[in-house]
């Protein structure tokens, strides 16, 4: 039996937090370091795996999704039952008050598919930013994602089931197709997806578009250095008031 699964729908969000990264208590302390005044917003929350461990440590966050499914699994846990969230695309939606931190993880930036939206983020970052305030994203470096045009990556292996990626990335529009496949006892699953991806370089460009300076880059929430073997990126901008 096959299974088709677009992304976010709910289905997908269902399955999102079955695999933790890992990474979620590093990123909660480093966002609230940045949170100076307490208040933080996430552009494209999901079911909160960041936003609820930063809530733990005392930041009040708000959230922008676009897929209801994901905020319905938000507000089934107790810790984010209450965290007020705004419906809408993160590049345009304005959500009430401002904030010391705007952030966006994983590849996020990448769901906006064309150049023009991913400035638009950035624009709309800064509307939602306090003076002093930070806009950060985590993302891949590109280049050590798609070292060939097309390829296939394998996720999870299993005794009884197998993950992987079967990928098309054409480097002139900077489009990666991406299905993620499963196969298990249950049949066969594709869950499609397709993204944009930008370099950090053009991240910086288009954050002066929208003006904002790159005020620090991280090779991981850790703190480790960004340097040329790094596979991602936690680049924080801050406003160009000046």
């Amino acid at each position: 039996m096959e299974d088709f699964d677009p992304a976010f729908s709910v289905a997908s969000a269902k399955r999102y937090d079955d695999e933790k990264r890992g990474d979620e208590a590093a990123a909660a302390q480093f966002l609230a370091r940045l949170a100076t005044d307490g208040t933080a917003l996430e552009f494209a929350i999901g079911t909160g795996r960041i936003a609820v461990p930063l809530t733990e440590l005392g930041v009040h966050v708000s959230g922008v999704e676009l897929s209801e499914p994901m905020v319905d699994i938000l507000r089934a846990n107790d810790r984010g039952a209450d965290m007020p969230v705004t419906i809408g695309d993160m590049s345009t939606e304005k959500v009430p008050g401002d904030f010391s931190v705007v952030y966006l993880v994983y590849n996020t930036i990448f769901n906006l598919t064309t150049q023009d939206a991913q400035v638009r983020c950035f624009k709309n970052a800064v509307r939602h930013l306090k003076p002093g305030g930070a806009f950060v994203i985590e993302a891949a470096v590109p280049s050590a994602w798609t070292k060939t045009h097309e390829y296939v990556r394998p996720e999870s292996i299993g005794t009884r089931s197998v993950g992987f990626d079967v990928c098309r990335y054409d480097p002139v529009t900077q489009i990666l197709e991406e299905n993620h496949v499963h196969i298990g006892s249950g049949g066969i699953r594709f869950s499609p997806i397709v993204c944009r991806l930008a370099p950090p370089a053009e991240l910086d460009l288009m954050a002066r578009l929208a003006g904002l300076r790159l005020r620090e880059r991280w090779g991981g929430w850790d703190g480790r250095d960004f340097d040329a073997d790094s596979k991602l990126h936690v680049s924080v901008y801050e406003r160009d008031d000046a």
